[in-house]
């Protein structure tokens, strides 16, 4: 029995800008990414697009789940995952605004 995958993928943008999506096919999504088939999307006016990463799962609602946190990240953090910096990943994930816990001054 063939086991099916999903994969979720960032591709990095001409502007330099990051993008995150689904496929269970993530060469043959780039290509339709630097083809240019819909004018609408993301990607057709940051051409060309260059695939940086890409996790397969086993599990489509674990995939789905993780595109659409991903999806929510900062520049920094998606750069992070990316290049597997695991201390920049929890860096940029820590909350810096002034409600953070880390902020709280009880004096």
């Amino acid at each position: 029995m063939v086991q099916k995958l999903l994969y979720v993928y960032i591709l990095e943008c001409a502007d330099g800008n990051y993008y995150t999506g689904v496929t269970n096919n993530p060469e043959r999504r780039l290509l339709q990414h630097n083809s240019g088939i819909n004018e609408k999307s993301y990607t057709f006016s940051r051409r060309p697009v260059k695939l940086v990463f890409s996790q397969a799962y086993t599990d489509f609602n674990l995939a789905i789940s993780w595109e659409k946190r991903i999806k929510n990240w900062s520049q920094a953090k998606k750069k992070a995952l990316i290049t597997r910096k695991w201390d920049d990943l929890k860096k940029a994930a820590a909350c810096k605004n002034s409600s953070s816990h880390k902020s709280y001054n009880k004096s």
